[in-house]
């Protein structure tokens, strides 16, 4: 309320109103995005995937494990087929590298190339092992809602933070406002142009959590070609040591 009757006093009953709107609007939107990244994250998660790359004139399967601790530590495991078997994508805190066993070498992903598709995917670097994060590197506005699949969704814009480390120039997020699941979300990049689009579906029980385990990568200016990801064995909560996630365990990981 002290808040409340200092901006009155600043700015007059009207200016105020729309002000605090815009303050409870842009903190409803960062917790609605907070409460959906938790939810696929968690503290730590494991999960087994499936991925399909489809081309126009070509289709192409993959099997991953994927491991993922808070914001800084995410590690990805190709275990099929047998050409790829091995390669490992790993982020602790800013720095990602890969560990490609066909030449046995580690190599530091830099910064310019987070963008790079990801072994041959619409899924990029960056998308992989989410080095940035959409809670804290973008500012958030409730923009709208929306109905997708029958789901009832919050509509937010994410504008990144200056100087955040992050790829997209935009991102739209549509989330339900029942289990705040990200249905679809519009990746733009930094000239304003539509560049993928990210949809979800098939919700599931997955332990405790209400998730989609099927997920879809379009990119915009190729829709006849997009990268399927669907999630088999999931888990939460797992007690994973951080030396896990180190450049010495690559080599080793199963």
């Amino acid at each position: 309320m002290k808040f409340q009757r200092k901006i009155s006093r600043l700015c007059g009953t009207a200016a105020a109103a729309a002000l605090l709107a815009c303050v409870v609007h842009a903190q409803s939107a960062k917790e609605i995005v907070r409460i959906s990244d938790n939810n696929l994250r968690g503290s730590s998660s494991y999960a087994e995937v499936t991925m399909t790359i489809v081309k126009p004139d070509w289709t192409r399967e993959m099997t991953l494990k994927m491991w993922q601790k808070g914001n800084d530590y995410g590690l990805v495991l190709v275990t099929d087929p047998p050409r790829d078997r091995g390669t490992v994508t790993l982020k602790r805190g800013n720095e990602v590298w890969n560990w490609v066993p066909s030449i046995e070498r580690v190599i530091k992903i830099p910064p310019s190339m987070m963008m790079q598709s990801w072994l041959g995917s619409d899924f990029t670097n960056d998308d992989l092992v989410k080095q940035s994060s959409i809670v804290d590197d973008y500012t958030h506005t409730l923009t709208g809602d929306t109905v997708v699949d029958g789901h009832a969704c919050y509509v937010i814009t994410m504008i990144p933070r200056e100087n955040a480390p992050v790829v997209w120039g935009k991102i739209v997020s549509s989330i339900t406002k029942e289990h705040y699941l990200q249905l679809r979300s519009e990746m733009y990049d930094e000239d304003g142009f539509l560049s993928k689009i990210l949809t979800s579906r098939n919700i599931q029980t997955v332990g405790d959590r209400t998730l989609t385990v099927h997920w879809e990568m379009v990119p915009a200016d190729k829709p006849d070609q997009k990268t399927v990801m669907d999630y088999g064995e999931w888990r939460f909560e797992l007690p994973i040591d951080d030396s896990f996630f180190s450049i010495q365990n690559l080599r080793r990981v199963r």
